[in-house]
């Protein structure tokens, strides 16, 4: 395989390439390769980088729990207190969280860029996500999608067909901003069966790294079967916006 550097080309072995441990090099490599086998072997690495890391967490895992079974064996009457206090604790999450469901609204509340740059909430009655588009919004839309699905192939867990599914459980969010921020957080651990988690990282890491405003709300995802495509669009658009303000991106047309 040859990789193509500033001071020309480099010839690279499978091998060699698998000894890369570094995503952002990685990740480089596959947006600036242009061979299709070069690209696909890139890809292969990056996936089973990604693989390794959440084996080597998983293991971490099961040591930590290991460690915490030997200690409660040991120590039964601290054991029995700690899970005293655990479904003490579940107990009065649950009452939170359903005093939380009860009066939070049930719509999305976007929020907007206000002319000093800050962000806040849009007027609901008078602006909820967009229903009208541009002549060429479809065109654009395929494109954005396109963009998002090449960007997360390597990621395992994220298979991005749509602007509404596939985004569910927050996992293609965190892949998209793992992306362009690879040490921002630790992909290999995240758990698509918490969704609210993963859309708070997301944002936020967009928010404070990409200056990508919050206009997704994580509460109001996780009440509604699947998010609004309009929405997810809307915030996607915002994100691409923020990447190419900030150099990540480099293109000629923006979606």
């Amino acid at each position: 395989m040859e990789s193509k550097t500033d001071g020309g080309s480099t010839s690279l072995t499978s091998e060699e390439l698998a000894a890369i441990d570094d995503e952002e090099v990685l990740n480089k490599m596959l947006d600036s390769a242009a061979d299709f086998e070069e690209r696909r072997m890139i890809r292969a690495v990056l996936r089973d980088l990604l693989k390794k890391k959440r084996e080597k967490r998983e293991q971490e895992r099961g040591s930590r729990k290991e460690d915490l079974r030997q200690q409660g064996l040991s120590k039964g009457t601290t054991s029995r207190g700690a899970v005293s206090v655990g479904r003490a604790s579940m107990n009065q999450q649950q009452t939170t969280a359903k005093v939380s469901s009860q009066t939070s609204p049930s719509t999305f509340t976007p929020t907007t860029r206000t002319a000093g740059g800050s962000t806040s909430p849009s007027a609901a009655s008078a602006q909820q996500c967009p229903s009208t588009a541009a002549p060429n919004a479809k065109n654009v839309k395929q494109m954005l999608l396109d963009w998002c699905r090449a960007k997360t192939e390597p990621y395992e867990g994220v298979d991005i067909q749509n602007f509404s599914s596939s985004w569910k459980d927050g996992i293609a969010f965190c892949a998209l901003v793992h992306r362009f921020f690879p040490d921002a957080f630790e992909y290999s651990i995240l758990n698509p069966n918490k969704p609210r988690e993963n859309f708070v990282l997301a944002f936020s890491t967009a928010e404070r790294l990409a200056g990508c405003p919050p206009l997704l709300d994580a509460d109001d995802l996780v009440r509604m079967k699947e998010p609004d495509w309009k929405c997810v669009y809307t915030y996607i658009q915002e994100f691409y916006r923020s990447l190419v303000e900030k150099g990540l991106v480099k293109t000629k047309k923006r979606p």
